[in-house]
């Protein structure tokens, strides 16, 4: 199993890849061919996040118990939203938490980064469009959500989607441990094997109507136990297999 990260270098990032317990840059390309390069040996390592996607699909309501949490009948069908690119930070990175917004909560979530083109996929075939898996947080704005009843403002806000801190190559996503922590509190506890819609019909659902391009990330939602931030907190997500994802929060 591979662990991709990217390592700021200059304005922009650098791939290295973990593998047998040691990082190495990566050598050729991410969503075809690659190996790896020299091996890292420098301190102070920035990392940023791992994918820079076009778009991010995001899925609602898709633990049953997050849905008995918020109210909500189960979906027959994914429900889906869109989340923009702006929204998209890495890990240490800060969580600007508008303050005249309300209510801002934290959702961990299991994302899968899209590794080629993919339209109108079959299920059965729809692993082969996936290059890993990594952890997301859906930052949400609570109340504008209930007012809004549509979704894209209430998670759309800049730095409201952290991504990270690696794309794990070789992780099956049907059976993930997934949790979430506020300053070392934990607050969500689940397993993606809870998951209502799994991967391969997420994947297959989406490319109906949406061509995946690499890079671009479907989220596959929260289970319970989602809830407030506020300035100073530091919230992670943690997923079997990927690793950990943690970030502050600030004042906007």
């Amino acid at each position: 199993m591979d662990k991709i990260f990217r390592i700021r270098q200059g304005m922009g990032g650098r791939y290295a890849v973990e593998r047998d317990g040691g990082l190495y840059w990566l050598e050729g390309d991410i969503f075809g061919h690659y190996h790896c390069g020299a091996l890292i040996d420098e301190p102070g390592l920035k990392f940023v996040a791992p994918v820079q996607p076009q778009k991010i699909m995001a899925i609602g309501l898709n633990y049953k118990d997050h849905a008995a949490e918020m109210n909500k009948t189960l979906p027959v069908e994914p429900l889906v939203f869109m989340k923009p690119a702006s929204s998209t930070i890495g890990p240490d990175a800060s969580i600007r938490l508008p303050m005249w917004a309300g209510r801002i909560d934290h959702e961990a979530e299991m994302a899968i980064v899209i590794g080629r083109r993919a339209y109108q996929v079959v299920a059965e075939h729809a692993m082969d469009y996936v290059l890993g898996v990594t952890c997301l947080n859906d930052v949400t704005a609570r109340d504008l959500q209930a007012k809004d009843v549509q979704y894209t403002r209430a998670k759309g806000f800049d730095t409201f989607s952290p991504i990270g801190p690696c794309v794990a190559v070789g992780v099956d996503p049907a059976s993930l441990a997934i949790e979430g922590w506020v300053n070392g509190d934990k607050r969500q506890s689940s397993n993606t094997n809870q998951l209502i819609f799994a991967v391969p019909e997420l994947v297959a659902f989406v490319s109906r109507f949406a061509t995946l391009e690499p890079g671009d990330i479907i989220s596959t939602g929260t289970p319970s136990g989602v809830g407030p931030l506020k300035p100073g907190d530091r919230v992670m997500v943690k997923i079997e297999g990927v690793g950990a994802l943690s970030n502050p929060c600030v004042a906007d």
